[in-house]
């Protein structure tokens, strides 16, 4: 869900649009490039998603209750600039992040979110939200970018990360308007196309388009979640889409607006133009996670069965972050992640990452399913990334939110 999904998007988007990932082997990917850290999940280049593809790994796991090894937390905590900010990756933490640095939201929230749910990094998950509140635009919303134009599902990031580092985001202020306040005017009214639906961003106009992954951003963020939701208790099958005069009935509106869209065939769908509609695997799950947070439970285990059957090739060639958010799609739902569809996907993630001495891919033997907790200069890069996030509203390139998990 988000705007950086994958940020190995902002890669394979440009020649593919991110609708299929790139072709790899469906078994574990080997052990990383001797040019790669040894800590880092996935052996694809971390260019664009480094931190946020470690951030969903190591969330993914906590969730599950899987102790990530020592140096896979302490490479991303590493990774962080001295203004608090994260980039992608820093191939050299020596070097301090300067004027080309390519900080962002998306990467810097991913990092807090997965931090704070790991403990022990106080100090880091502080500065990180110090420099978060730091760029919050006029309008109480953030952009991909420091100081770029907001968006849903940045600003939705930015909510989960404050709710996760313990802070109330509706008292996170700029100018007297705070997150909620941003999300509300990117809500769809309940009268025509997209009815209760989240826009990515405002047209040229001002006008609002529905947008899918946007909308499962939107839902999480209207209820203060994050990436990582505890499995919804059901009872909001049949919310009507009413007039979004808060958080909550935006996120209801959202939701029947998701289910809608999953009604038919169970996922979502993305095309390229002249393309044939193919099968959105990653918003699909971002979308399971949302409605499972508002509690829409009927729709949320359609889907999650749906991708069960459907999702294990893309989860095998997308990489770490796309296991996670299938991960995180079944923790929502009650679904069991190590048989996921033939699938063990919590052993697939691992085996993306350095080997964990002395720990297990199975919960500690004393916590039940209950006791567990809950990827500056503004060159080509910047140009590709905001491009293809406005065109395509990936991200939680951003769910990544290819979808080798987004940035």
């Amino acid at each position: 869900m988000n705007v950086l999904r994958s940020a190995a998007v902002l890669a394979a988007a440009v020649v593919i649009g991110a609708a299929t990932p790139a072709a790899a082997d469906t078994s574990p990917s080997p052990a990383p490039s001797p040019a790669l850290p040894s800590a880092l999940y996935g052996d694809g280049d971390p260019q664009y998603d480094g931190v946020w593809r470690q951030s969903l790994a190591l969330l993914a796991q906590h969730t599950v209750g899987v102790e990530p090894p020592r140096a896979t937390v302490d490479w991303l905590a590493g990774q962080q600039c001295a203004d608090g900010s994260f980039a992608p990756y820093r191939a050299d933490t020596s070097t301090p992040c300067g004027a080309k640095t390519m900080a962002d939201t998306n990467q810097t929230a991913a990092a807090v979110q997965a931090l704070a749910a790991l403990g022990g990094h106080d100090d880091v998950t502080e500065k990180a939200v110090d420099w978060l509140k730091s760029v919050q635009n006029e309008d109480g919303s953030w952009g991909y970018t420091a100081g770029g134009a907001g968006d849903t599902n940045s600003t939705s990031l930015v909510i989960g990360a404050l709710a996760a580092a313990g802070e109330k985001p509706a008292e996170v202020k700029k100018d007297g308007r705070s997150p909620y306040d941003a999300l509300l005017k990117l809500a769809l009214p309940c009268e025509g196309d997209g009815a209760g639906a989240f826009a990515f961003q405002p047209g040229k106009k001002g006008e609002l388009a529905a947008n899918a992954d946007a909308t499962a951003a939107g839902v999480l963020g209207a209820l203060g979640a994050g990436l990582a939701v505890e499995p919804g208790k059901g009872g909001a099958e049949d919310a009507a889409c009413g007039k979004a005069d808060g958080p909550e009935q935006a996120a209801a509106n959202g939701a029947a607006y998701l289910a809608d869209a999953l009604a038919e065939d169970a996922h979502l769908v993305s095309a390229l133009p002249g393309a044939e509609d193919q099968p959105d695997y990653g918003n699909t799950a971002d979308a399971v996670v949302a409605l499972a947070a508002q509690g829409a439970t009927g729709q949320a285990e359609k889907s999650v069965a749906w991708l069960e059957k459907n999702a294990a090739d893309w989860a095998a060639q997308s990489g770490p972050a796309a296991y996670a958010q299938l991960i995180f799609a079944a923790h929502a739902t009650g679904a069991d992640p190590r048989a996921f569809g033939g699938t063990d996907l919590v052993k697939q993630l691992g085996a993306m990452g350095p080997a964990a001495a002395g720990t297990s891919a199975e919960p500690k033997p004393d916590e039940t399913k209950d006791e567990k907790k809950d990827e500056s200069g503004f060159g080509v890069w910047w140009f590709v990334g905001v491009c293809l996030v406005a065109g395509i509203g990936i991200g939680f390139l951003i769910s990544g939110r290819t979808k080798r998990q987004q940035p």
